[in-house]
């Protein structure tokens, strides 16, 4: 067949065989989907040290998918970041913090500032108006909207739910309060709707729970960070997040953009004339 002439087509075609693949190259495809935009500007050796696998391996995974040598597979990656940015100051600021810069409050806040308008920059050319359009059905036509994202994610579930309720859904927040997430989760039925958002390493809870809700004919929406989380394979509809990473944090910020997204977008279509005059007590500017 040989190798994939899209950035687009690499990753899916990484996805499918993801299973069938090394420990070592699962390594090399987990960062490679996860960090796209690192990938694009790095050196092989910077890879390889990020992905903790020798540079030869990364040499191997080239292989594995057909492609002459690293740098081949690589250029997909560059390609795909010039098409979608053409500030090239941009994107210098994608690559890892210089260990030399004296790291304090105000520096933070500037990697973080720029990280942040870069991934949310990225967005537009991300998620399709198709797959916008098909969370807000779901989310209209849902009977119970069920929530859950622990940890890390956790401030987008409660974001949602706070905005569902003033939008009069049925919503109910699973965050496993008293130990009872099982509790919580147990009365999913086919006509509910679950968003389940959790990010690498993923929370097991919020992936057990996205199985029983995929098990009782619920629709998942997903928001995750890579086309291999193991919340992909149950989903109707997922997001999949590059958030901005400034010395091993991430951010939140396109989450929660995309998670704003969603509800506002529901809460037009709620209103038949197109306007959100009519809502009562929607503090959107709290």
């Amino acid at each position: 067949m040989g190798a994939p002439t899209s950035l687009d087509q690499l990753q899916q075609t990484i996805s499918r065989n993801y299973n069938g693949l090394s420990k070592r190259l699962q390594q090399v495809a987990r960062f490679l989907l996860e960090h796209p935009n690192t990938v694009a500007l790095e050196t092989v050796a910077s890879l390889a040290e990020q992905c903790d696998v020798p540079p030869s391996t990364l040499v191997r995974f080239a292989a594995a998918f057909e492609y002459n040598g690293f740098s081949e597979m690589q250029n997909l990656f560059r390609q795909s970041l010039v098409e979608q940015t053409s500030s090239y100051s941009e994107r210098v600021k994608l690559s890892k913090s210089n260990t030399n810069t004296k790291v304090d409050a105000s520096y933070i806040l500037e990697e973080f500032t720029s990280g942040n308008a870069f991934s949310m920059g990225q967005m537009n050319h991300q998620f399709s108006q198709e797959l916008l359009n098909k969370a807000v059905d779901l989310l209209e036509n849902a009977q119970n909207i069920y929530l859950i994202g622990l940890r890390r994610a956790y401030p987008i579930s409660s974001y949602f739910a706070y905005s569902l309720r003033h939008l009069n859904k049925t919503t109910h927040l699973i965050d496993g309060g008293g130990g009872m997430l099982v509790e919580q989760a147990s009365n999913i039925r086919k006509n509910d709707v679950i968003i389940a958002t959790t990010f690498s390493p993923y929370a097991k809870e919020t992936v057990n729970v996205s199985d029983y809700a995929f098990k009782a004919g619920a629709k998942v929406i997903a928001i995750t960070d890579s086309k291999i989380s193991p919340l992909t394979a149950l989903s109707d509809v997922y997001f999949d997040i590059k958030e901005a990473e400034v010395m091993g944090f991430r951010s939140l910020t396109s989450s929660m953009t995309l998670a704003q997204t969603l509800l506002v977008a529901l809460a037009y279509r709620l209103n038949s004339d197109g306007k959100m005059s009519d809502f009562k007590q929607i503090e959107w500017k709290e």
